[in-house]
């Protein structure tokens, strides 16, 4: 495992490589508070289509460890420097699966399990923290989602009849490269000097879509977008108001349709859908003061929560042994 202190704050950044239960070497990062302090909450990455957690990510992650919250990111099987080809997602099912795995590994050790846990996740990230809600809805204590991939925007959807040749096609060519689909990095990062960084990225995958992972991809989305309403763990979606790569509108569909009680959608005019990280540092810095805020309002609750029920216990405890004694 590797370790090293980042030039913000002294967060501890840590690494280490897995294995999964097919057999598969993932690997996973972490961002610490500084100087050991005790985390407000756990946080959990959950990276876009062709992304990773380590450099695309390392933004994100160092913010929020330095507002005081633990931060791990995981990369899936065939993205970033876990095992797999690259860019190729044979099942979305076992991405989720990767994931639930490890993030529940995290949250079962030592003070880990007081401790509030949280989803974040970025356009296709969006989606596998959906499916990690579905998978065990009380688990988690609510979710971030950045610009979420709860359906493929129709500019960059294929027609429908490419759709169904791919569709077919994918059985017997699952890693061929040839989807049609323009450039994602030119219409998903504003900034210049961040397209430049993401195509210098070994790590991130920049080829055309393989046939078998598209087909994922779309029936995911599909799917998602057919269960909207099952949503209902508390969530903040903040989602750029010219994202041409998932459609804000389809995030406030969310918003409106979920049954999630506590549920905040906050829409961006100007912001293209990688608002986190290519917008003006200004834009930047406001939408994760908004993320901050959310989640400090929420682990703040949830630890008088928790105090409170450790007092009621207590309560009961110290009322049981004094029956005894009476």
């Amino acid at each position: 495992m590797a370790t090293h202190s980042s030039d913000q704050a002294a967060i501890e950044y840590e690494e280490e490589f897995i294995k999964n239960h097919r057999g598969l070497k993932l690997f996973t990062c972490r961002w610490l508070p500084a100087n050991g302090d005790d985390p407000k909450a756990l946080i959990f990455m959950c990276h876009g289509y062709a992304m990773e957690c380590s450099i695309s990510m390392r933004d994100t992650g160092m913010r929020l460890a330095k507002a005081g919250y633990q931060v791990h990111g995981i990369d899936y099987e065939g993205h970033g420097k876990s095992s797999g080809l690259q860019g190729f997602v044979p099942s979305f099912k076992d991405v989720v699966d990767d994931c639930f795995e490890y993030f529940v590994s995290v949250c079962e050790k030592g003070k880990n399990k007081k401790k509030a846990r949280y989803l974040l996740g970025e356009s296709m990230g969006g989606a596998v923290a959906l499916l990690l809600h579905r998978k065990q809805p009380s688990f988690w204590n609510g979710a971030i989602l950045v610009a979420p991939m709860c359906k493929i925007a129709d500019e960059l959807k294929p027609h429908p009849m490419v759709v169904s040749i791919l569709s077919r096609l994918s059985s017997l060519f699952p890693t061929w490269r040839i989807v049609p689909m323009q450039d994602i990095i030119d219409v998903a990062f504003k900034s210049m000097e961040k397209r430049q960084e993401i195509r210098a990225n070994p790590y991130c995958y920049k080829g055309r879509p393989r046939l078998k992972t598209a087909h994922q991809l779309l029936m995911v989305s599909l799917e998602i977008e057919k269960n909207l309403n099952q949503v209902s763990l508390p969530f903040l979606i903040v989602h750029g108001g010219d994202d041409t790569v998932t459609d804000p509108s389809v995030s406030k569909l969310l918003y409106d349709t979920a049954m999630s009680e506590d549920k905040t959608f906050k829409l961006y005019p100007g912001m293209w859908h990688a608002l986190t990280s290519a917008e003006p540092p200004e834009s930047i810095d406001l939408v994760f003061s908004d993320i901050v805020a959310w989640l400090d309002e929420r682990t703040s609750a949830s630890s008088e929560d928790l105090r409170s029920s450790e007092m009621e216990q207590k309560a009961m405890h110290d009322g049981l042994l004094l029956s005894k004694n009476i």
